[in-house]
């Protein structure tokens, strides 16, 4: 079988399904493919909460045209699914080069039905065609060349769960608010806030999941009753079991600045038979100057879409001001739209996760309230996802930042995965290239200091060992721990100076310049007293 989904929420639905006991789980794009008997097909319309349609394949085949499309859909015995007196309807689903018209398809789909009934029975026997209703709702799958004909087993959607009486403008989906609360990890174990409730969906899903009722016990019909194979006494057991409801021990606090949204809410609210877990006040966001304690807060503000406020930037802000200031200890989830009114939060989401709201592309943020400082909510554990990702990003750009082993790498345009050494010369990293060169005496690279090379004569370190390899240690024996290794002696020896030449001068600890460069040997070579300009101060990680 098939369970299709909003796209972001595929995990979530497995997860449904398998609690279920589906078998052979697997999350897809809008959709996730199961197995199970007919049980678990009546189940997965009743219980799952964030499932569209349940879909049951009965034929696969692969066309390369219209023609083809038609004559394999023929073969099928479609008597064993409808009556000639019964009603069908066919929707359509094409990613295709081939079939690029979906009503086209739908169209040679019906005539394939329709012949084949008329080729036993007669010319006039055949059953009807219905948009709405139908007994046998037939879906149409199409990638590429791959054709899969299925029973749409839900009917209707089943976001239309059947509590819903009335609506605001632009309401959220029930499929997705079920998605978000169960994102979220709520399951009812703590209050549970939306102070932008509208017609109040947010608050009967979460209702409806604290107390583990099933939302498909609200509706009055699915399209499997009209299957030829449906049993009524396997349907009323499963439709009439609560034997898994659970009782609510907190409260779910809802609110609006409208009062027609509220009025609105409270007939859906009633209609659902979850008005006593349900706190519903006319309130605007403003006036929210105390919260509950560790709840979590779940809410769909105007998206500057559909809906609007006067004030669109002083609406996001406000949601911020109240995040920190009363919902302290909260994680509050918040779905908006891809644009600039959600960063003016101005708050570090933990997560966010790509999500469609009906045809817009929306953003689910999480934040985080902690009382105090970051840094004594990661003493006690917490984490915030999004923030720490940025600063491991911004570790990883930093010019000179070692990373993976080699940490003079790539920032300095090195690559990380040449080999290199550390040799007796102050312990400096070479690569096997400069080590080659020095045992063949030619190519010598110059000196990394050009004052070094000019004020020593010769050229030449006193205590350099005479060949042009690495020194070594002075008690070489073969099989001794250590021999022939790398050794810095322990008093290495002085260059020698030009006549007249400044003695080098000690680094000043407190001085950064001091270590890196010598003032009074610039000034003599260059006659004139050094310029050096200030360091800039680093910036500390946010």
């Amino acid at each position: 079988m098939v369970a299709k989904t909003f796209q972001g929420l595929e995990d979530v639905l497995a997860e449904e399904l398998r609690d279920l006991g589906a078998e052979n789980v697997e999350p897809g794009r809008r959709m996730v493919s199961f197995e199970g008997d007919l049980e678990m097909l009546y189940k997965a319309n009743l219980c799952c909460r964030t499932a569209l349609r349940i879909l049951k394949p009965i034929y696969k085949f692969t066309a390369r045209n219209t023609d083809e499309l038609y004559e394999h859909t023929k073969e099928f015995d479609w008597g064993s699914l409808m009556a000639v007196g019964s009603t069908f309807s066919i929707d359509t689903v094409a990613f295709s080069d081939e079939f690029t018209h979906s009503r086209f398809v739908t169209y040679r789909v019906k005539d394939a039905i329709v012949d084949w009934f008329k080729d036993r029975y007669g010319e006039d026997k055949r059953p009807g065609v219905r948009l709405q209703d139908a007994d046998v709702m037939i879906n149409v799958h199409i990638s590429g060349s791959d054709v899969t004909l299925s029973l749409d087993s839900s009917g209707e959607s089943l976001h239309k769960r059947g509590y819903r009486v009335a609506q605001t403008e632009a309401p959220i989906n029930e499929v997705l608010a079920a998605g978000i609360i169960l994102r979220s990890g709520w399951r009812g174990d703590s209050p549970l806030v939306d102070p932008m409730c509208g017609s109040g969906t947010f608050l009967v899903e979460a209702a409806l999941i604290a107390a583990n009722i099933n939302p498909g016990v609200y509706r009055k019909h699915f399209s499997f009753e009209n299957w030829k194979d449906f049993n009524p006494e396997l349907f009323d057991r499963l439709y009439n079991d609560d034997s898994n409801e659970r009782e609510f021990n907190f409260k779910i606090y809802g609110s609006d600045i409208s009062p027609k949204a509220v009025e609105i809410a409270a007939r859906n609210i009633k209609s659902a038979g979850v008005g006593r877990m349900i706190d519903l006040q006319t309130r605007p966001l403003s006036a929210w100057n105390e919260a509950p304690a560790n709840g979590v807060l779940i809410t769909n503000p105007p998206y500057g879409e559909r809906i609007s406020s006067d004030d669109m930037d002083g609406l996001y802000e406000l949601i911020g001001q109240k995040l920190k200031n009363v919902f302290k200890g909260y994680h509050a989830w918040i779905i908006g739209a891809k644009n600039e009114y959600i960063s003016k939060i101005g708050l570090a989401p933990s997560v966010k996760i790509p999500i469609l709201n009906g045809a817009l592309e929306c953003e689910l943020r999480e934040y985080i309230i902690f009382e105090g400082d970051y840094k004594s909510f990661r003493r006690e554990g917490g984490r915030l996802r999004e923030l720490e990702e940025k600063k491991a990003e911004k570790r990883a750009e930093r010019p000179g930042r070692r990373s993976d082993g080699d940490r003079r790498g790539a920032g300095r345009g090195a690559s990380s995965d040449r080999p290199r050494f550390r040799d007796g010369r102050g312990g400096k990293e070479r690569d096997f290239a400069e080590k080659r060169r020095e045992r063949r005496g030619d190519n010598a690279r110059p000196p990394r200091n050009p004052l070094e090379e000019r004020y020593r004569p010769g050229g030449a370190r006193r205590g350099a060992p005479a060949h042009g390899g690495r020194a070594v240690s002075e008690d070489f024996r073969p099989g001794r721990p250590g021999a022939g290794k790398p050794f810095r002696s322990a008093a290495p020896a002085p260059y020698q100076r030009a006549e007249g030449f400044a003695p080098r001068v000690e680094a000043d600890p407190e001085n950064p310049l001091a270590k890196r460069r010598s003032e009074e040997a610039l000034k003599q070579i260059t006659g004139k007293q050094p310029s050096i300009a200030p360091m800039r101060r680093r910036k500390k990680d946010l």
